[in-house]
């Protein structure tokens, strides 16, 4: 079976992140961003996903922003090119995902179009020392960079930490599902014959 993996080192003059993927790993996690809650996020990611992913971030410009930002497009950039063609995938995931009064659930399709719809629900301005809009903006930017039609949406829930944690598993539970590989799938999962 082919390695399933990915290495993006992306440079600009306000950050440098550098992330290594393995979509077939046991979880195994290193992250690095300077960003205590966005590691927590993206760790919650990795082991749910069950993929290996080692993720160091350095902001340049001292602006939190750029490095979520810059984050989020490359880890989605390389979780993309870890797919490879994407033949012998499941292609289809969903997740519904509870953290204590919150609920989310995650609808994927590993297709090659790009859709996004993400409703979080967030309502304080801040969490955990990121901006309501920076969070708002990582899970887009993700999304953009994965190169497939992802809807997360957070049906209730009254703490916006809780909130957030329970989109970032529904996704990674969705994706753990749709990334695996279908015995019975010979070739790309579609009636086109291309993703």
């Amino acid at each position: 079976m082919k390695s399933r993996t990915a290495q993006i080192n992306r440079k600009t003059k306000e950050t440098e992140v550098l992330v290594e993927v393995n979509l077939d790993g046991k979880g195994k996690i290193s992250i690095k961003t300077g960003l205590p809650f966005l590691d927590h996020l993206i760790t919650s990611l990795s082991k749910h996903a069950m993929l290996d992913l080692k993720l160091n971030a350095k902001s340049l410009d001292g602006i939190d922003h750029h490095l979520i930002e810059d984050i989020a497009i490359t880890l989605g950039n390389a979780m993309d090119q870890s797919l490879g063609n994407r033949a012998g995938i499941v292609r289809f995931g969903h997740s519904s995902v509870p953290m204590d009064e919150s609920l989310a659930e995650a609808s994927l399709d590993l297709i090659k179009r790009q859709y996004q719809r993400i409703d979080l629900s967030i309502e304080r301005n801040q969490i955990e020392g990121i901006s309501k809009e920076d969070l708002e903006h990582f899970f887009r930017s993700l999304a953009q960079n994965l190169n497939i039609c992802i809807h997360v949406s957070v049906k209730y829930g009254e703490n916006d930490h809780h909130k957030i944690e329970a989109a970032i598993k529904a996704f990674a539970v969705a994706w753990r599902t749709a990334a695996g590989y279908d015995e019975k799938q010979k070739g790309v999962p579609s009636t086109k014959g291309a993703m």
